[in-house]
């Protein structure tokens, strides 16, 4: 018998894995089950905490649900998919929607653009700047969202408001009286500059704690090689802070695209005749001021799937883009 006659037979093409990978593959699967057991705990605390409220919404959806309904005077009428099927056909919902993604756009656009800015600006200066800059950002971040928005409003109001005064005394004097509420995008643009001022230290915390953990080597390496304060940011420094500006983008969309207080508080529920409605003060007002809590549930149910599908998309395109760089 020859020697080669007593090894394992072997496919063409396709070399026998070494033990050093087999090794590596089990070593990996091994920390993915320990990780897995450390998350166990949380993952069922959130399932248990969101599984029956989601199974709530859902389920009054699909029910005529009003007021007669809830205080047991008339008995539930189920609907399928009839509260799905008037809202799809209303106008109104999708001029919400409209409102809802465009207004979400600009304050994540805003807080990543304000947030970065910072972090960027406050891993260059000295300390004490940087203090200040973090104690007036983390000021604004806690900072509860009703006064916040009261804040903003008497700031802007348009008879005593110290914005109206500054412009007017700079020779601005179209500007006295003027009502920052009244108009559609005027009064969005005023909202969204509310919800930037109160989101972007998030952004900033974050970005800067990335920034900082980068090593100073890496970017002396690149400015040595002659890499430009571009190249050197889109080459070295954005691939290292993908994953916090992964988070930071995802908790930002979920944060603004379910905006209620801002909208409430500085449009009055809404706007004139409800044209600075979103979707969250939109199913409010069916819900509660219209009693009619399962066409509400409804609108819950599209938002919950539209963050959903979000998220996913980004977290896709983030992959794509991680996996060409």
């Amino acid at each position: 018998m020859t020697a080669q006659s007593t090894l394992a037979p072997q496919r063409d093409g396709a070399p026998e894995p070494s033990g050093r990978s087999v090794r590596r593959r089990r070593a990996h699967r091994g920390q993915a089950r320990i990780a897995a057991l450390y998350l166990a705990p949380a993952g069922i605390v959130l399932v248990s905490v969101m599984a029956y409220p989601l199974y709530q919404l859902v389920q009054l959806s699909l029910y005529e649900y009003g007021q007669a309904q809830a205080s047991g005077g008339a008995p539930l009428e189920f609907l399928g998919l009839g509260n799905y099927t008037r809202l799809l056909n209303d106008p109104r919902f999708w001029m919400v929607l409209l409102n809802t993604c465009g207004f979400a756009a600009v304050c994540v656009a805003g807080s990543l653009a304000v947030g970065i800015t910072l972090a960027v600006l406050a891993s260059r200066v000295r300390q004490l700047p940087r203090a200040l800059l973090f104690l007036a950002a983390l000021g604004a971040w806690a900072t509860p969202a009703v006064a916040g928005s009261t804040v903003w409003l008497f700031l802007f109001d348009q008879d005593f408001g110290l914005v109206n005064e500054v412009l007017t005394g700079i020779g601005l004097t179209g500007m006295e009286g003027f009502s920052w509420t009244y108009d559609r995008f005027v009064a969005f643009a005023l909202v969204a500059g509310e919800v930037i001022w109160c989101s972007f230290p998030f952004v900033m915390v974050t970005m800067y704690a990335g920034i900082k953990a980068i090593p100073e080597e890496m970017v002396e390496a690149a400015s040595l090689d002659g890499a430009s304060t571009w190249r050197t940011a889109r080459s070295v420094l954005l691939p290292m802070l993908r994953p916090l500006l992964v988070i930071a983008t995802i908790q930002s969309i979920i944060w603004d695209f379910k905006i209620f207080t801002q909208i409430y508080v500085m449009t009055d529920g809404g706007g004139v005749a409800g044209q600075n409605l979103v979707l969250n003060v939109y199913a409010y007002q069916e819900a509660f001021a219209g009693s009619n809590y399962g066409l509400g549930s409804a609108i819950g149910v599209v938002m919950t799937a539209l963050l959903l599908l979000i998220t996913v998309i980004y977290l896709r395109v983030q992959r794509g883009t991680g996996e060409n760089a």
